[in-house]
């Protein structure tokens, strides 16, 4: 079997992704339905972020949006 290289720029593309539906829906009345969604993109960023191909790619700045992602998406499902 052979083993797939990840791309860092489609996981960064895809991360962001969910970044920008965290930031989305943290705007809007929560409900279970947005909370699920929230917390299962929140755990998204948490995974790529324990991989080393994917922070190495990342900048600074996007860094820095992902973890305040992160804490805003947490806060909004408490």
């Amino acid at each position: 079997m052979e083993t797939k290289t990840p791309n860092p720029t489609q996981s960064i593309s895809a991360a962001f992704d969910s970044v920008n539906l965290i930031n989305k829906l943290i705007t809007e009345t929560a409900d279970d339905k947005k909370k699920g969604n929230v917390e299962r993109n929140v755990k998204h960023l948490e995974v790529m972020l324990t991989k080393e191909f994917f922070t190495e790619a990342l900048t600074v700045q996007q860094k820095s949006d992902i973890d305040a992602c992160i804490v805003a998406g947490n806060a909004y499902t408490v």
